[in-house]
């Protein structure tokens, strides 16, 4: 139970609620409701002020049977049986062996979980003569999602009071005032209220329960102190204002409408992205496409400039993909020899022959076009392989660069 309440009952009606007589009906034939007022005994009512958002440390009108006063007004003495008192109480229990110089923390034990209540030496002792009735309208629990809090106004759906099982205790300050406090027994969450918390605060019911509670030392607690499973508790969301304590009033159990439309921040984030990730997803597609689209026609072109390579050089894909160039319809004649891969050059990047340089070629094999279009215009206005053209070699280990007088591959390959 999260510690928050709504308490606006006179004394009557919280009279009714214990089940404790009224005056109403004596005044009754008079026609007024000036007679409606508790038939028992009162103590410091006028501490109590209602409100739509009670908390622990606040003054509440609380249910118990005393015993009868010693002595009457005559001198005589009382019965020596009980009777029913109405007392305002703070909510918040204070034990009474805490310290007289203590200062009291009422949020502290303002809840008792019925499973352990006689586990603890701060309640046990309380159980046997110490037990009370508390009357609020309504109180509210969060449902947290995520890091939200949504409040809710938990409540009779006719509107009648709730009435809490719980237990009291005196404390005297250092001031010798006593101070009388309370604490409110809770229990598991009914099957209807799981999805909002997993405890609630122990509801009676009925008279029967409350009678039980309030005379009956000998009834087990596992069967006062089940949840209440009633149809006719009702709930219902309310403003997140009433979260602060200084919030009073009837706003604060004023129902907040939650559309169908609305709908948490973070679903409103999750759109968002979702559809800036489509706006976004048609051009990336667009330029991948392009960039595929490029690759492939590059690839196309390398292939048709090296598609006339003799086979032995076309089946170098491996670590390193070197080609030689084939000139077509040339009057030069190089014997029976077949031109294929030195075998003495190993690694290298690249290989100088009569003026031709073949490069170790890029993935696309765009300097490769290049270099054949420059070596198939020159032999076409020569006629003849030539070693006038200046080259570029980029050597590798082992590689040497050709003489000037080198004349023909036949000669490179004889040296060799």
């Amino acid at each position: 139970m999260c510690g928050r309440a709504r308490c606006t009952l006179s004394a009557a009606q919280a009279a009714r609620a214990f089940g404790f007589p009224t005056t109403t009906a004596a005044a009754a034939g008079s026609g007024g409701g000036a007679g409606d007022a508790p038939a028992v005994r009162t103590l410091d009512l006028d501490r109590f002020r209602p409100s739509y958002n009670v908390s622990p440390g606040a003054y509440l009108p609380v249910g118990t049977v005393r015993a009868q006063p010693a002595a009457g007004s005559d001198g005589g003495r009382g019965g020596d049986g009980a009777e029913p008192v109405i007392q305002c109480m703070k909510w918040g229990l204070v034990p009474s062996f805490t310290g007289k110089t203590e200062k009291p923390d009422h949020f502290r034990m303002f809840n008792a979980r019925s499973e352990s209540v006689k586990e603890k030496a701060s309640f046990r002792r309380l159980i046997p003569k110490n037990r009370c009735l508390v009357a609020v309208e309504g109180f509210y629990e969060w449902k947290k999602d995520g890091s939200k809090k949504q409040p809710y106004y938990i409540h009779f759906q006719d509107h009648r009071p709730l009435v809490f099982a719980a237990l009291y205790d005196t404390w005297t300050n250092s001031e010798g005032e006593v101070i009388h406090t309370f604490t409110i027994l809770t229990t598991r969450a009914s099957t209807s209220l799981k999805w909002l918390h997993d405890r609630m605060p122990v509801i009676l019911g009925d008279n029967d329960s409350v009678n039980v509670w309030l005379n009956d030392a000998s009834v087990k607690l596992e069967e006062i102190t089940s949840p209440y499973e009633g149809a006719d508790l009702v709930w219902y969301p309310v403003t997140s204002a009433m979260g602060k304590t200084s919030f009073d009033g009837p706003e604060c159990i004023k129902e907040l409408h939650m559309g169908p439309s609305e709908k948490p921040i973070s679903k409103f984030f999750t759109k968002k992205s979702t559809a800036h990730d489509q706006s976004v997803k048609p051009e990336k597609t667009t330029l991948e496409f392009a960039e595929t689209h490029s690759s492939r026609a590059s690839k196309v072109e390398c292939d048709e400039s090296v598609q006339n390579q003799p086979e032995d050089v076309n089946q170098q894909h491996g670590e390193e993909r070197t080609t030689s160039s084939t000139v077509k319809d040339e009057p030069v004649s190089l014997g029976p020899q077949v031109i294929g891969k030195p075998q003495s050059i190993k690694d290298e990047d690249t290989m100088t022959s009569t003026g031709i340089t073949i490069e170790k070629q890029d993935d696309f094999g765009i300097k490769r076009k290049i270099e054949d279009t420059e070596v198939k215009a020159e032999m076409m206005e020569n006629s003849v392989w030539s070693c006038s053209r200046p080259t570029t070699t980029k050597k590798g280990k082992g590689a040497k660069a050709a003489p000037d007088g080198q004349a023909s591959l036949l000669s490179y390959f004889a040296r060799k």
